[in-house]
This record gives structure tokens, C-alpha cells and sequence, in this order.
């Protein structure tokens, strides 16, 4: 089974993002439909959240970040950031981190 986790980190504070929405989108060519949510925890991580398998193709990581910086009292030029993958049935875990700051953002795959 394909897991996909994700790591945020706020990177304008030092700290793990904790408290952050996160949805995962299986995205197709008629639209996206929504297959998890979840909320980081105190490390800022989403773990296992999908417990079905997961097929290839596209998804959509999308995190509720205005939410969570308008919760703190700050201002950000991103109220919702998304990061679309290609997932291949080779392999079977895709770690998406992101790192953040309320003007600014950067993502890899991580493992």
C-alpha cells in the first residue's frame, strides 16, 4: 500500500507547525475529490492518515495555512498552499515536508 505523510515546519519561527488542516485530493481528469483530512500534530506531522490503498496517479496535498496563521495573529500572503504529486505504483511511501514562513514556502520529497 502507498502511504503519503507530510512535515511542516514554520520555518519564520524555528518550530513544528502544529495544528495545521491538511487534505489530500485524489485529483482525475473530471475534477478532485477529497480522500483524507487531517490536522499536524505537535510535531507538526500528519502520519498514516489514508488507510486505503492508494492508486497511481495525481494528488493534491493541500494545507489550510490562513487559517492557521490568522489563529496566531499573522498575516500571510498564502491562505491555502498546494502541492499537486504523481504517484507511481513503484513506490511506497511519498514524505511531502513543508517548510513555512507567512511569505514564503518551500517543499521537497522527503523520506
Amino acid at each position: 500500500m502507498t502511504r503519503i505523510t507530510t512535515h511542516v515546519l514554520d520555518t519564520s519561527q524555528g518550530k513544528p507547525a502544529a495544528g495545521i488542516k491538511v487534505r489530500l485530493d485524489r485529483v482525475a481528469k473530471s475534477g478532485s475529490e477529497e480522500i483524507a483530512r487531517a490536522e499536524t500534530d505537535s510535531e507538526g506531522r500528519v502520519r498514516d492518515w489514508v488507510q486505503i490503498p492508494l492508486a497511481a496517479g495525481r494528488y493534491r496535498v493541500v494545507f489550510e495555512t490562513g487559517l492557521w496563521f490568522s489563529a496566531s495573529g499573522r498575516e500571510t500572503l498564502y491562505p491555502e498552499i498546494v502541492i499537486q504529486i504523481h504517484v507511481s505504483d513503484a513506490e511506497p511511501h511519498y514524505h511531502i515536508p513543508l517548510l513555512l514562513a507567512p511569505f514564503g514556502y518551500s517543499t521537497y520529497r522527503g523520506s
